[in-house]
């Protein structure tokens, strides 16, 4: 499947946020965790020297369920990350799928643990998020699959409409909450 959404740092407070996006149908509060996992074997799950990854295998648990997921990114002009193709499926148990990617050898990268408050349009996902060790996010993917060649229209309509809220927005951050926190840990070294 075919993701395409727009991570944005919020420079708002939260009651703002949450003011703004009350107009739209909340699907409530869940608290997420997100492993992301690399292979000593292979380079693809590696991030680069700056940080960046290209390709990930995650292992996420949200409000008692858990999934598993591989995605692919795609980069546009400037090294810019357009979408991402991603394959998910549901898993019975968290730590047991924890215990089974440990004997397969796969190592944790960068954990990513986070409250989130979800609101859907008929055309988008809108996802406040507040992001342990990261801070305040919104996230606005779309909902329905669109071709390859309206990808870049599609990210357009995604910042107006992100815009369109009259908050107060940081840069758009061209790179995932595990890149994020993988950056921030390379800082601190």
């Amino acid at each position: 499947m075919k993701e395409i959404e727009i991570l944005i740092e919020v420079n708002d407070s939260k009651e703002n946020v949450m003011q703004a996006l009350e107009r739209f149908q909340s699907q409530g509060l869940k608290r997420t965790v997100d492993a992301y996992f690399l292979d000593p074997l292979r380079n693809d799950l590696r991030p680069d020297a700056a940080g960046r990854l290209r390709a990930s295998f995650r292992l996420r648990q949200k409000d008692g369920k858990a999934s598993v997921a591989y995605k692919v990114d795609h980069f546009g002009d400037g090294d810019e990350w357009t979408y991402s193709d991603e394959h998910e499926t549901a898993v019975g148990d968290f730590d047991a799928m924890r215990v089974i990617l440990d004997h397969l050898g796969l190592q944790e990268l960068v954990r990513v643990e986070s409250e989130k408050q979800t609101w859907t349009t008929p055309e988008y996902e809108i996802v406040f998020e507040a992001v342990k060790d990261l801070g305040l996010f919104l996230e606005v993917e779309k909902l329905e699959q669109v071709p390859d060649d309206q990808v870049a229209e599609t990210k357009r309509g995604i910042r107006e409409f992100l815009f369109g809220l009259g908050l107060k927005l940081g840069a758009e951050m061209n790179a995932g909450k595990p890149e994020l926190l993988l950056k921030k840990k390379m800082r601190q070294v």
